[in-house]
């Protein structure tokens, strides 16, 4: 049974939450404070997070950013919050998708669905080849670990979704479009924002120099794509 964790001080929305995805066959917890969030991620280990970004104790921001500096789980912040800053610093902070209040529960499903099942794909691995400039880019689906010359980079699970589609397509074109439905897999909530958040996340990750990028490059008018270290590129 995966296990849901909804961080929400709402008691109507919490307890609507929790009634609704256990009718659906998650198992659910609630808390209702950023202390009692972060101390039931630890001991209950879900397989997603629901985060609001108003708390009573803190802000869901720094929830955020505190969750994924200790775990890779996929983190779907719900909030009232509707404006584009708002959402970007969410992404920043580690976020892997944003939904606003209110919302469909049948689209907020099928988001966590698509979320989760992603986040257990099957064991592949993929490589680049070795290079000189900043050594090879290994990304090992079993473990959903991005290696950067044998060096463990913490990723969100946008990130690696994004990173996995790029290595399997080497030299492939992306719109921001195709990238952003690769991650959640249905149409809902596509943002470009949301896709340059990730963009420049992974460079500063996985690129020798992130402001001249040479692993994934801008392609104008189209979005992006992932090749070998090569000349250096605009951004």
């Amino acid at each position: 049974m995966d296990k849901v964790l909804v961080i929400e001080d709402d008691v109507m929305i919490g307890d609507m939450l929790l009634m609704y995805l256990s009718e659906e066959g998650y198992e659910v917890k609630r808390a209702a404070s950023a202390r009692e969030g972060l101390k039931l991620a630890e001991s209950f280990e879900p397989d997603i997070v629901l985060l609001d970004l108003v708390l009573p104790d803190g802000n869901g921001i720094e929830v955020c950013r505190e969750l994924r500096s200790r775990s890779p789980v996929p983190i779907m912040v719900v909030s009232m919050k509707t404006d584009v800053f708002e959402r970007v610093q969410a992404l920043k902070a580690g976020a892997d998708d944003f939904m606003c209040k209110p919302f469909s529960m049948h689209e907020l499903t099928a988001r966590i669905e698509a979320i989760i099942r992603r986040s257990r794909c099957p064991a592949v691995r993929a490589e680049t080849a070795a290079s000189s400039e900043g050594g090879q880019v290994l990304l090992d689906e079993e473990r959903r670990l991005l290696f950067v010359d044998g060096r463990p980079v913490e990723t969100t699970f946008s990130e690696f979704e994004i990173m996995k589609q790029f290595i399997a397509h080497p030299g492939k074109a992306f719109s921001r479009e195709e990238l952003i439905n690769a991650v959640r897999g249905f149409d809902s909530f596509v943002t470009e924002r949301a896709v340059d958040v990730h963009i420049v996340n992974l460079r500063r990750k996985i690129e020798p120099n992130p402001k001249e990028p040479r692993r994934i490059r801008t392609v104008r008018g189209v979005g992006y794509k992932y090749t070998e270290d090569g000349p250096a590129a605009d951004s």
